[in-house]
């Protein structure tokens, strides 16, 4: 048995190596084990897949195995993202399996066990699977296989939540183009119909088919990856791009200028929108990793924080606990009140288009309003720093408590609660340290309000860092 782990969201391995049929086999009858001795051998579970390399076969494997035991197994009949399965869990009260790596390369695959809650496992349900793999698993009654079309109370629940009747007015009165990016991903044939049957929109699109190797590229919907998209945009008279990542959780959106808009930015226009324009009330929850910009917005709104460690399994706990009106993280996730506590790029891609509607405005002209409503813009930075092992990152990270300053700002305060985050003195700065948690590595992130801040508290910090060596 290989030295299997659950990260922030699931269990990720390469396929052929890690990520084989022995160890499948023993993850998944970990997870049958749980749900057996914790909800009862009635509880459904249902299995969805992206499009990966192998994932169709090793969920299938998962649901033999699991309707071997005695459970009865809703199998996704084709590809499908992961909110909508997480939705769908929700809508059952079932327990799901979801066979994805995300926005992990295309070698990767991984099982994300999502719970009746219909969010990520935490970390106490994760640490109980792990710890029974390896045990053995009676068959406790006759199992039962059916395959399953998840979509339409997904789409049901959409509309409950967006006013389609709102965008459409505003796309055919603006003359707005929704070009949508497929890149390759389980949104294919999803977000299409969606606009197609229920906003009923004309929109055009590219890379609308299943690759398992994505294109060449990595199923993760940044500038880097969304080159094409960006070019068509600036052709383009009055566009917005949209995509989301391998398995549909996260999102990313270029402006009508050609311009990606950063989660931060995303998550901030959406917090307005959803408080000045529909009347949601609530806290607003984001990660330690996530920008003053969340913090700013939220202060001039009238809007309480909750901050999590980076993680989606922590915000949707957050999102469990708190009732926010929008929780997010800055690498592309989000949810919203009424919604399940699990990360929805389908769901911000429409949450964009709304917000645009509802302010009779492009995207540009929403950041433009943000930033004249916070005053200052902010900048983003990250290092990743690896060390020999991982008694050199505990040592780091404890003596990166004990300064006092980066270059020429005085430390404000510390917080633990993910790594070791330093405020720094000016009031728009702060820098991050956390570790990987899978290998001798650290994250470290910087942020400012400008540019040249960012470098000189790069090039301050990484002094600190070899002092501290």
């Amino acid at each position: 048995m290989s030295n299997i782990k659950f990260g922030t969201d699931g269990w990720r391995a390469v396929v052929g190596k890690d990520f084989n049929a022995e160890n499948v086999s023993l993850v998944v009858n970990a997870i049958g084990k749980y749900v057996f001795e914790t909800l009862g051998g009635d509880k459904k579970i249902l299995i969805g897949y992206d499009p990966r390399n192998m994932a169709d076969v090793f969920s299938y494997q998962a649901t033999e195995i699991l309707s071997g035991l005695g459970f009865e197994v809703l199998y996704s009949e084709k590809i499908i993202p992961t909110p909508i399965l997480a939705y769908s869990a929700k809508d059952l009260n079932a327990c799901a399996l979801m066979f994805t790596a995300s926005h992990n390369p295309p070698e990767y695959l991984g099982i994300k066990f999502i719970p009746d809650y219909a969010g990520p496992a935490t970390s106490d349900i994760t640490d109980k699977i792990v710890g029974s793999i390896g045990d053995s698993v009676e068959k406790f009654a006759e199992g039962k296989i059916e395959k399953v079309d998840f979509r339409k109370n997904y789409y049901e629940h959409l509309a409950s939540l967006i006013n389609f009747d709102k965008i459409r007015e505003y796309v055919l009165k603006s003359g707005e183009t929704v070009i949508f990016d497929g890149l390759y991903s389980a949104s294919i044939g999803y977000f299409s119909e969606l606009l197609t049957n229920y906003v009923k929109i004309p929109f055009k699109s590219l890379h609308m088919e299943y690759d398992v190797n994505f294109g060449g590229g990595m199923p993760e919907p940044k500038p880097k990856y969304l080159s094409e998209l960006i070019e068509q945009i600036k052709n383009s008279q009055n566009a917005i791009g949209m995509a989301n990542d391998g398995d549909g959780d996260r999102f990313g959106v270029i402006n009508e200028k050609g311009e990606y808009v950063t989660p931060n930015e995303i998550i901030s226009i959406l917090l307005m929108h959803l408080k000045e324009n529909k009347g949601y009330e609530g806290p607003l929850v984001k990660t330690v990793g996530a920008s003053l910009l969340l913090d700013r917005i939220a202060v001039k709104e009238g809007i309480d924080v909750i901050e999590t460690p980076v993680g989606f399994k922590h915000v949707g706990e957050a999102m469990r606990k708190f009732n926010p009106i929008i929780a997010g993280e800055e690498s592309g996730g989000l949810s919203i009140k009424g919604h399940i506590p699990e990360k929805d790029g389908l769901l911000a891609n429409l949450l964009i288009l709304e917000a645009m509607a509802y302010y009779n405005s492009t995207l540009s002209g929403l950041q433009e309003k943000l930033y004249s409503i916070v005053g200052e813009h902010f900048y983003n930075d990250r290092i990743d720093l690896k060390l020999d092992s991982q008694d050199m990152v505990k040592t780091v990270l404890e003596k990166t408590k004990t300064l006092k300053s980066v270059g020429s700002y005085s430390i404000k305060n510390i917080d633990t609660k993910d790594g070791v985050k330093l405020y720094l003195d000016n009031n728009s700065s702060w820098v991050l340290v956390r570790p990987s948690g899978t290998e001798p590595l650290l994250r470290i992130y910087f942020e400012s309000s400008s540019l040249e801040n960012i470098e000189e508290l790069k090039k301050n910090f990484m002094a600190n860092y070899k002092n501290l060596n």
